[in-house]
């Protein structure tokens, strides 16, 4: 894990400030596939979010929201929250914890050059978008995505993800699940500026701070804050759940966990 503690510091080094935040080179060291020129989109900015995993409280109201922003299907979700009940192995008590999924708009994104026709790329400023015009719905991307976050829109047949309300960013709004986020675990913004709120937190909780599969080398640009990093590692298809620290009888959100209900040490 030392490894991918460095490797994840180091690309928050990056996000120090100014134009140098990310540079779009790195791409040409990526070790998936050469990256398609990006298009599209502010190249002044890098979007990126953090989820603060000790304010979410799992009331879906994200869900609800961008099902509705986006129209989708009923049933198929651009962003979810999964619930997990979990067990601690010396008191036996139990407790339920939040872990929120979405495209996690890698800076290395293994979706993109899979993609046939091109439908699936990403703009300047990072935001991976899908063509449902050039889309085949031939699903290599989903297939390619190693967080589970695209599928084939049951009625468009094209390849559908959160897109981080892309369409409401340009119009100085917020994402539908940010702004509806009751808890305001939910930070997102243009991380090549020192002075926003993302900038801030991730200056502030830099050693805290963990993404999904690290190891996959797509560098995701999702945070989570109130990780434990042995649990970032989990195969895509195991559920994933939050770990518990008990202090003074009272649970303390800290980190995720591999199953349903975990029995913690």
């Amino acid at each position: 894990m030392d490894a991918i503690r460095r490797s994840l510091l180091g690309q928050l080094a990056r996000l120090s400030a100014g134009a140098a935040l990310v540079p779009l080179s790195s791409l040409a060291q990526a070790g998936i596939n050469q990256q398609p020129t990006r298009r599209e989109g502010d190249p002044t900015k890098r979007y990126g979010m953090l989820i603060d995993l000790r304010q979410c409280i799992g009331c879906q109201a994200c869900t609800v929201s961008c099902h509705i922003e986006n129209a989708a299907p009923l049933g198929q979700f651009r962003t979810t929250v999964s619930q997990y009940e979990v067990q601690h192995q010396e008191s036996g008590e139990l407790a339920t914890f939040m872990l929120p999924r979405l495209c996690n708009h890698c800076e290395n994104p293994p979706c993109v050059p899979v993609c046939p026709v091109e439908a699936t790329y990403q703009q300047q400023d990072g935001i991976v978008v899908v063509d449902s015009d050039r889309c085949v719905g031939c699903a290599y991307c989903v297939n390619a995505c190693p967080y589970d976050a695209r599928f084939i829109n049951e009625r468009t047949q094209t390849a559908d993800k959160c897109t981080f309300c892309a369409h409401r960013l340009e119009a100085g709004l917020l994402p539908a699940c940010v702004e509806s986020c009751v808890g305001g675990a939910r930070i997102i913004g243009d991380m090549r500026n020192p002075d926003s709120q993302i900038s801030r937190m991730i200056q502030e909780h830099r050693d805290a701070l963990m993404v999904l599969q690290p190891e996959k080398n797509t560098l995701p640009q999702v945070f989570y804050l109130g990780m434990d990093e042995r649990f970032t590692t989990r195969p895509v298809a195991e559920p994933v759940g939050s770990a518990v620290l008990f202090h003074d009888r009272r649970l303390l959100r800290e980190s995720l966990a591999g199953s349903p209900r975990v029995n913690l040490r």
